[in-house]
Formats: C-alpha cells, sequence, structure tokens
C-alpha cells in the first residue's frame, strides 16, 4: 500500500508537508483600561475607535518633530540595515527557486602533453598526434561543449523551499515596519524630554530671579535689625540650591540633542544650534481612537512578523519531509573532443550523452526523521513566539491606557497644586514684608512652590512620554508601500 500511495504521488506530482494556515488568536472584546467616563480621562479620553496612526507624531502639531521623524525615517541606520537584511531576504528566494529549475553549464579544455620518453607511443599507440626528432610524442585534446542537469521537483520540496523564503521575506518587511515604530517613538520621546527639560530649566531661572530679590529683601531688613543672619543665609542657601539644580538639567539636554541627532544619522551635535531654542512640550489631543485589542494583530508588526516566521517554519517542515522521497535528476551533455582545434566542430567529433537517475534514501541513521522532528519543533517554538507576541502587544496597550489614564488624573491635581503652592507664597511674601509672619513660613511656602512647579512640568512630559508608549503599544509609525533604496545617500524610499 505504502508503496502504490508514493508511486501515485510521483505520477501526479504533490507538495508534501503541512500546509500552512494561520493559527485564529483568541484577543478580548475591549480594552480593560478604557475609562468608564469622560472623569477617568480628564484631558483626553481614549475611545474605542480605530483610526490611521501611520502618522500619529502630527496629532501634537509640532512642525520640528515632525520634521524630526520624517529625516529619522530616511536615514536612521538601523532602518537602512533592516532595508538591507530585507533586499537580501528577496535575493534568497531567487536562490531558493533556481533549484528547481535546469542548471546549464558550458565547459571548454585543451590539454597538451609532452614527454620525451618513446614508451608513450609504446603503450599509446595512435593516441599520439605526433612524434619529435628525438623519440619524444606531443599528444594535443581539444573539448568543448554544454551539460544541463534538473532535478524534477516531483514531491515540492523546492516549492517549500520557495514558500519559506516568501515568508522569510515578508517577515523582513514586517521587521522593517517594526523599527519605524520604535524609531519613531523613541525621536518623539526624546523629544518631548528635551521639551521638558528646556522648560524646567526656564522655571529654574524664573524661581532664581524671584528668590534672589528676596534675598535683596532679607539680606536689606537684616541690615536694618529687623530679622537675624539666619534669615539672610536660609535664603541664600535657597538661591544656591535652585542653581544647583540647573547643571543636571543642561547636561541632559546635551544628551537628548545628541541621542537625536544620532537616530537621524548624524553626528552627536549636529542637531545643536536647531533644537537650542525653548519651546513648550507637545500638549495631548482632546481624543485617542485606541481600536480593539483584535486590531492589534494587523497594526502591530511585531506581530505580523511573528506569523510569517510561523509560516516560514511551517514551510521548512515541507522541506524536510521532502527528504524521505525519491529524488529524480536528467543529466544531457553535448560535447566536441578532438586532436585538432581547427576541426573540433565536425560532426565526427560530436558525442551525446543522456542520463537519468533516481536517488531513494534507504537508511541514514535516522537522520531525515530526526530532522523532520527537528523542525516540526522549530515550527511549534515559531507558533509559541507568535502567540508571545499577540499577548505581550494586548499586554503593553493595556499598561500604557492605565499609565496614560492615571497620569492623566495626577497632572490635573499637579495643576491645582502648583496654583495653589504659588498663591501661598504670594500670600507669605506679602505678609512677610508687612511683618505679619516669619521667615521659616515664607521659605516653607517657595519650597513648596518649587516642588509643585517641578512636579507638574514632569507629569506633563510623562502624560505625553505615555501617550508616545500607548502610540506604539498600538503599532502606529510604519508605513505602507514595498521599501526602496533609491538615493545615492543610502536614504528610504517606499515605492506606494
Amino acid at each position: 500500500m505504502k508503496r502504490a500511495l508514493l508511486a501515485a504521488g510521483f505520477m501526479a506530482g504533490c507538495t508534501v508537508g503541512p500546509d500552512y494556515r494561520k493559527p485564529d488568536m483568541p484577543t478580548p472584546p475591549s480594552y480593560e483600561a478604557l475609562p468608564k467616563s469622560a472623569a477617568d480621562a480628564p484631558l483626553s479620553v481614549p475611545v474605542a475607535q480605530g483610526t490611521d496612526l501611520s502618522q500619529w507624531w502630527k496629532t501634537f502639531h509640532d512642525a520640528k518633530l515632525e520634521s524630526l521623524v520624517q529625516r529619522a525615517l530616511a536615514g536612521n541606520p538601523d532602518l537602512l540595515t533592516a532595508l538591507s537584511r530585507v533586499r537580501e531576504a528577496r535575493e534568497q528566494e531567487i536562490v531558493a527557486g533556481a533549484a528547481g529549475l535546469p542548471q546549464i553549464n558550458a565547459t571548454a579544455s585543451a590539454v597538451r602533453f609532452h614527454s620525451g620518453s618513446s614508451i608513450v607511443q609504446k603503450l599509446g599507440g595512435g593516441m599520439s598526434s605526433g612524434a619529435s626528432a628525438g623519440g619524444g610524442t606531443d599528444i594535443s585534446l581539444y573539448s568543448a561543449g554544454f551539460d544541463a542537469t534538473w532535478e524534477a521537483d516531483i514531491f515540492g520540496g523546492v516549492r517549500r523551499s520557495v514558500e519559506a523564503a516568501q515568508a522569510g521575506t515578508e517577515a523582513a518587511r514586517w521587521q522593517l515596519r517594526d523599527g519605524e515604530v520604535t524609531l519613531t517613538a523613541e525621536i518623539a520621546a526624546d523629544y518631548v524630554m528635551l521639551r521638558a527639560d528646556q522648560v524646567r530649566l526656564a522655571i529654574l531661572a524664573a524661581q532664581e530671579e524671584s528668590q534672589r530679590g528676596m534675598l535683596d529683601l532679607v539680606s536689606a531688613r537684616a541690615r536694618a535689625g529687623f530679622v537675624t543672619q539666619l534669615d539672610v543665609n536660609q535664603q541664600r542657601q535657597l538661591v544656591e540650591s535652585t542653581v544647583a539644580q540647573r547643571p543636571p538639567l543642561v547636561a541632559e539636554t546635551v544628551v537628548l540633542r545628541h541621542a537625536i541627532a544620532v537616530l537621524l544619522g548624524q553626528q552627536p551635535g549636529a542637531l545643536d544650534a536647531e533644537l537650542a531654542a525653548d519651546s513648550p512640550v507637545p500638549p495631548v489631543p482632546p481624543s485617542l481612537p485606541v481600536g480593539l485589542p483584535s486590531d492589534l494583530l494587523r497594526a502591530r508588526p511585531d506581530i505580523r512578523a511573528a506569523e510569517r516566521k510561523l509560516a516560514q517554519a511551517t514551510a521548512q517542515v515541507g522541506v524536510a519531509v521532502a527528504d524521505l522521497y525519491p529524488k529524480f535528476d536528467l543529466l544531457g551533455a553535448i560535447s566536441f573532443s578532438g586532436n585538432h582545434l581547427g576541426s573540433l566542430f565536425s560532426g565526427n567529433n560530436l558525442g551525446e550523452a543522456g542520463i537519468g537517475s533516481i536517488m531513494w534514501p534507504l537508511f541514514h541513521g535516522g537522520q531525515i526523521h530526526a530532522n523532520i522532528r527537528a523542525k516540526e519543533e522549530e515550527e511549534k517554538q515559531a507558533y509559541y513566539a507568535y502567540q508571545k507576541a499577540v499577548l505581550g502587544g494586548i499586554q503593553n496597550a493595556e499598561d500604557s491606557l492605565i499609565r496614560y489614564q492615571t497620569e492623566q488624573q495626577r497632572f490635573v491635581s499637579l495643576q491645582d497644586s502648583a496654583k495653589s503652592a504659588e498663591g501661598s507664597t504670594m500670600l507669605a511674601e506679602a505678609q512677610y514684608r508687612a511683618g505679619l509672619v516669619t521667615y521659616a513660613n515664607l521659605l516653607q511656602a517657595q519650597f513648596t512652590q518649587q516642588t509643585a512647579e517641578d512636579e507638574l512640568e514632569q507629569s506633563r512630559a510623562a502624560l505625553t512620554a505615555d501617550l508616545v508608549s500607548l502610540y506604539k503599544a498600538l503599532g502606529g509609525g510604519w508605513r505602507t508601500g514595498e521599501p526602496v533604496e533609491a538615493r545615492q545617500d543610502g536614504s528610504l524610499i517606499f515605492r506606494q
């Protein structure tokens, strides 16, 4: 029975191994972290509505951020590397497909043999083409021709190889797009932190100016004998503490500018002049369409890449299974051979050969079956990786949503706190000037205001950064179309 089935497969032709079917990966009907009411997300309300997030950074309406992202997408070294891997994968498709085509070679050779001994004449007889005066022998032999070989892909091993190579190319494309998602999020996050640090530096400068003005007042009151030198020392300490906060922030702004420049494929410091001017942190949009968890299976490039790798691993099982079956090879050759080059291509020198062969593995010490089982395990690993990518994507979105939602609530509270602290400082200053409160009350009010304002700006930056992380978790930021590299500088162009 087994031999009959093999014979039937041989006659009809078939593709052995499992056919790939995309697994049905379950997803929850909605995100658990979606706010139940607008009060849970007072600034920007996430809604279960899908939208195009391919250029999500434009929702911030920041021209400088948009420019940085576009330049990064054109010249980032990691993206250029990913594009090179796509082109490499395309070439591997050609390599895989070539195994199913006839292989044709042209051959030519020329042999000139000379021997000073007459033994060649005695042994070779009519093979000699000429004898020298000293009894030596000269032999010349010329040949030219073509040979062709073809392995008939009866059981589909080559077709499975091509299928695997095509899935590998698709996976490489989605990995390129995943790199775009990561890159745009990194650019935006670094840009947001840079603008936040610049705002914090401006706040520190304003606080220092106000605190120095108060130091002059306290010093004057001390000279007049209304307060002690202790009040002067405490106010001076507050001023110096404020000044001491500047160097780390200045260093951080330089580091962030360097990081953004490198992400754009430029030297550190190349964007210092462009990004030196202060600018506010981009505000969050009033609403945020986040779609449904099932949308992640289409939107996130890392999930799409994992699915394509699963398809590739499934096809590789078929390649291994094909090794169990016979291989049929056809060989044909045409050649001309003779002792004289001038008459080489005459009909008398023509030789033809045709060979058909079959090779059927009978005993390989279990190697073929072990290889099949190994490929099946690789397929299982690819499935688990796909499952992990789906679960991880849903987790990323849920985590980003809850962080964004809770940070909004924190930001609103910090706004009220900063406003109250500013009012308390103004009131304490007025009362101190009138001699109604001690300096300790004013010092505490100043310190509280400084802390509240700094926390507010950090929360503003964290809120926007959380939104960037959410866009990344939703799979936004990749381009459609076929990637090609057309510019001489290596920058990316996408053909739509």
